[in-house]
């Protein structure tokens, strides 16, 4: 009995034949090479680069063959965020933030490149000529197999010079990845179910022209086939407004309005085919003389012909090369009505390119067909346009979405685009790369710009993954998390020191446990002492130098044979006594050092006198096996004595820490305290810190918030920002009119300023986030979003309210501030909900 089912079987229709030595074999006997596409990052890229990576791309398509198709294509596929909740010893906090981007909408983006060689007979069939329209396809033969071998020798050049611009990478499929195995699917079955996912099955295809349907999913497809829908011009990269200023351009790729900017289920697919270019010029030069003949019964004849000779004499003039080209943007959902909503994006997407928009209801099902990895000779070669290799290219998408770091340690940020949380490694993959030389950090951010936001946030995920941190802080900011530490390590770490009268922090510089002093030591002993004696605009003399090394040398030697109490008392009596009578042995004249002077200015901190528990403390800190300590130093921030002597000392006692610790991380960060100590004398000291905390595996951060401090002090930026390969800036549009300087400060590029300016000016209505700048190296640099949960916002919080109601709250529950937080988040949930 006949079959008058209307319904066929894929495998009678299915173009290719097999996959062999990692290549597509179509029925045509079309031979495919598959890459996997690795942009860029969006924001990421300056017009320089742009047109470098264009070069890459023109270079690597003129060492293909003729009758080569060169198919670029792009998915771009919505998919939902799935928290990491399964991973062990996850805290409170982190879990908060997983469960604050449950679900949260995003735009995957995959790309992939086919090269394929196909024949001339091939290259000029027509739509009516395609595998779909036939009953049966006869596999052909592959008549020269040296042509096969040749082309892939052209195809391993085209690799080459493309990886070697250092901003694309290709990376060849295998058999399995085109074809898939039992636990994984392959490119071919994923393109069949429009789906990048790995458990996917086929499902039935509607080939209607004007209601094609894979699955549940309709099809909706825009061309661009025709030179008459393409703009005047073409470039490599535009200017993205919504992130520009006056001062400074954010560019996308000429084509990014359909690619990472449309936020729909979509397909970009970009051809380009290379013919034989002699036979293309013999071809117009023939269709020109025939317009000219006919010119006297039509205009349209003669502006053709025009048109024609242009074309010829720019080929001939600059050597360019003749091809054919082809975009198309194929989009679905399964909603009807959103369809109607996701035409008229695409079409507006288009006309941002300067396209017109011309949405294809003809052609649907054959450019649906000839899109199948592989089948790209099936082309109907009716919807490609002529131009040149230049023009063609520019009409390439060339950046992705952020990527997450394949490093496992590092922080959680947010992509500024799509709202997807972002893994990103600021520290230790970088220095594997060599894109830094240490860990150290420079923050720049001024008031309200989520400064605090950003460190709380950062320090806490270093605390979580085993990080020892020590904060100096002014103003309160890391008291909730210090306090959730607390509570959660019941006492035992996240430790908060506040200066106070009746409890001051005291110190014993000249105490160690086994009574060793290396070069270390003794250096941030001098420079405490020096601090002490010597005003900001009084530097010390050679020769008060050397006495004074020789003072602490010899006390030390002391300290090793006599059974002397280490502390500045005893120090200050050595100075007095045995030391003076040292000086006038050797005849040291008082002008070279006056031991009086000395001791007359030092007498406050000698016993007795009005500082004298500051540094002959009987007690040590026990810092050394707890991982979170913040000293609060706002009381005392204003003391011009107090504040610059205890913010060295902790330092100095961070520094021990640090030499004790081995094989720990440990981080140091230093709010508004760097005022203090970068005076004339302290130059060294903090030189010294940041670079010997490198070796420790350890790293300091500086924070700031005016930029005047920062351009008027060049102690700064001689011994903090040089010593800083990371640079975090928040949003500096307060000083918009102060940037130039804060650039060359920072020896940031027109590239990086270009993304600073950027920060915050196209945030996301619906949202509550702030951005930051990271910069790395001057190498690798990018803007974040700070988005956190509900229980991290009120644990970060400097609201003096909120933090009110939070221990108000804290104390009514018996000190279960996780517990409060929780409620505190939960009461604000339900309010936004009503």
């Amino acid at each position: 009995m006949r079959n008058t089912l209307k319904a066929v079987t894929l495998e009678s229709r299915f173009p290719l034949l097999s996959v062999e030595h990692d290549c597509i074999v179509s029925k045509n006997a079309d031979i495919t090479v598959a890459f996997r596409v690795e942009l860029p990052e969006l924001f990421t890229v300056t017009s320089t680069e742009y047109e470098a990576i264009h070069s890459a791309w023109v270079k690597a398509v003129k060492v293909l063959p003729d009758y080569s198709i060169v198919h670029k294509q792009d998915w771009f596929i919505k998919e939902n965020y799935q928290p990491e909740m399964q991973q062990e010893g996850m805290s409170f906090l982190a879990r908060s933030f997983e469960r604050h981007f449950n679900e949260r909408p995003y735009m995957n983006h995959t790309s992939y490149l086919f090269l394929t060689k196909t024949t001339k007979e091939q290259s000029r069939r027509q739509s009516n000529f395609s595998t779909l329209c036939r009953g049966f396809i006869v596999p052909k033969e592959i008549q020269d197999k040296e042509t096969a071998v040749k082309f892939l020798e052209n195809v391993s050049q085209f690799e080459r010079i493309v990886n070697d611009s250092g901003f694309v990478h290709l990376k060849r499929l295998t058999t399995d990845e085109i074809v898939g195995t039992s636990q994984s699917t392959g490119i071919i079955e994923k393109y069949f179910s429009l789906s990048q996912e790995d458990t996917t099955c086929l499902q039935d295809i509607s080939l209607a022209a004007a209601d094609m349907r894979v699955g549940d999913n309709l099809l909706c497809l825009h061309t661009l086939s025709d030179v008459e829908d393409l703009p005047s011009q073409v470039s490599t990269d535009g200017r993205y407004e919504k992130l520009s200023t006056d001062r400074s351009d954010c560019r996308l790729s000429f084509a990014a309005p359909v690619g990472v900017l449309l936020s729909c289920n979509h397909i970009y697919n970009q051809y380009l085919f290379v013919d034989d270019h002699g036979e293309n010029l013999r071809r117009f030069e023939k269709q020109a003389r025939n317009m000219h003949s006919l010119s006297r019964y039509s205009r349209a004849n003669q502006i053709n012909k025009e048109w024609i000779e242009k074309y010829l004499n720019e080929a001939h003039s600059f050597g360019l090369t003749s091809v054919r080209c082809h975009c198309n943007v194929m989009a679905w959902s399964d909603d009807r009505n959103e369809m109607k909503r996701i035409k008229n994006d695409v079409g507006s997407q288009l006309a941002l390119m300067e396209c017109k928009p011309r949405h294809n209801t003809v052609d649907t099902p054959t450019l649906y067909w000839a899109g199948i990895p592989g089948n790209e000779g099936d082309f109907p070669s009716e919807e490609s346009f002529y131009t040149f290799i230049e023009q063609a290219v520019c009409f390439f998408t060339e950046e992705t979405n952020y990527r997450s770091s394949p490093s496992p340690f590092g922080i959680k940020m947010v992509d500024r685009l799509t709202g997807k949380p972002l893994h990103v490694d600021i520290s230790d993959l970088p220095m594997k790369k060599g894109i830094i030389t240490n860990r150290n950090k420079f923050i720049l951010g001024p008031s309200g710009s989520g400064k605090s936001f950003f460190t709380n946030h950062m320090v806490r995920q270093y605390y979580e993954q085993g990080t020892h941190v020590l904060l100096v802080d002014t103003g309160n900011s890391y008291l909730g998390l210090c306090e959730m530490i607390n509570r959660k390590a019941n006492g035992k770490d996240g430790v908060y020191f506040t200066y106070t009268a009746e409890n001051p922090i005291a110190f014993n510089p000249f105490y160690t446990d086994d009574r060793v002093f290396d070069i270390e030591k003794k250096e941030s002993i001098k420079t405490l002492i020096l601090t002490l004696w010597k005003r900001d605009n009084e530097p010390p003399t050679r020769s008060e130098e050397v006495a004074l090394s020789n003072a602490v040398s010899l006390y030390i030697e002391k300290l090793n044979t006599d059974n002397i109490v280490p502390s500045f008392n005893t120090f200050y009596e050595y100075v007095g006594g045995e030391y003076r009578k040292i000086l006038a042995a050797k005849q040291v004249r008082e002008k070279d050092f006056d031991v009086a002077n000395f001791l007359n200015v030092l007498e406050p901190y000698y016993k007795g006198g009005e500082y004298d528990y500051l540094l002959n403390s009987d007690k040590q800190l026990d810092l050394l096996n707890k991982r979170f300590i913040v000293f609060e130093l706002d009381n005392i921030k204003d003391h011009k004595i107090l504040f610059p002597i205890v913010t060295i000392i902790i330092m100095e006692t961070f520094i021990n820490k640090m030499r004790r610790l081995k094989g720990v991380r440990k981080m140091i960060l230093i709010e508004e305290a760097w005022k203090a100590i970068a005076k004339e004398g302290m130059a060294e000291y903090i030189k010294y810190l940041f670079k010997t905390v490198r070796k420790f595996f350890g790293e300091a951060i500086v924070v700031t918030q005016e930029v005047d401090d920062i351009i008027a002090s060049p102690i700064v930026k001689e011994s903090i920002i040089n010593n800083s390969d990371c640079k975090i800036l928040l949003d500096q549009r307060k000083y918009m009119n102060k940037f130039d300087s804060i650039q060359s400060l920072l020896g940031l590029t027109d590239k990086e300023k270009s993304q600073v300016l950027s920060i915050n000016m196209a945030n996301h209505p619906s949202r509550r986030y702030k951005e930051v700048w990271i910069g790395l190296g001057g190498v690798q640099s990018a803007v974040y979003a700070t988005e956190v949960s509900l229980e991290e916002y009120y644990t970060y919080t400097t609201e003096e309210t909120e933090k009110m109601e939070l221990f108000r709250l804290t104390e009514k529950l018996d000190g279960n501030i996780e517990l409060a937080i929780k409620q505190l988040a939960e009461s604000k949930r339900n309010q936004s909900t009503l």
